[in-house]
Parts: C-alpha cells; structure tokens; sequence
C-alpha cells in the first residue's frame, strides 16, 4: 500500500510559490486568498463535468470522461482545498489531521450505533 501522508511540504512549497506568483501579478494578500477559495469551486466544476461525462448524461456528447477522470478531478478539488487552507494557517497540517480525525470518528461512531 502506498504511503498515504499527506506530503505538507509540497503543500507548503505551494503556497510560497502562489504567495510569490500574487506578488508579481500585483495580487494583493486578501485577493489572493479569495482567489483560492474560488479556485476550490472552479476544481469541484470540474469533478461535476467529469461526472457527467462519465455517466453519458449529455445526450449531444455522450460519454467523455471515465470514473478516473472523476477521482483525478475529486483529488485536485482536495488538493486545491488543502493549498487554500495552508494559505490562512501555517499549522494547518495538524489541524487539518484533528480535523479528519474528529469528522471520520463521528460518521464511524453513527454507523456503528445503526
């Protein structure tokens, strides 16, 4: 089984690199951080039209995409996720570790007690 670890350095050396790409642009810090929670939405846009694609649902075009394209797609909305809330926090790591801890112990907990 792969390694599954999070790799927050890569994460990090994102954000460093976005914060530097802002500042060339002109970017000012509070649009830059909008700008990354859009981002999620764009990527999440993008998982719906693989879905879609995937399914066939669109009688015009048919099936474009495979339920790879769609996990593909699912893993850059987290990844995108996971860059914009590094981007407001530097210890988001651990939080971000408490905070999956927290939610999956509950959905756990809940079907387990069903």
């Amino acid at each position: 089984m792969p390694d599954l670890t999070i790799p927050a350095d890569r994460v990090d050396a994102v954000v460093t690199a976005l914060d530097a790409s802002d500042a060339l642009a002109g970017i000012g810090r509070r649009d830059g951080l909008n700008l990354r929670v859009l981002k999620v939405g764009e990527e999440f846009g993008e998982a719906a039209q693989a879905l879609i694609g995937a399914c066939g649902q669109n009688p015009r075009k048919g099936v474009t995409h495979t339920y790879g394209d769609v996990r593909a797609e699912l893993y850059d909305v987290a990844l995108t996720a996971l860059v914009a809330a590094a981007s407001l926090h530097a210890d988001w790591a651990d939080e971000f570790g408490e905070h999956v801890w927290a939610k999956t112990s509950r959905v756990v907990e809940a079907v387990d007690r069903a």
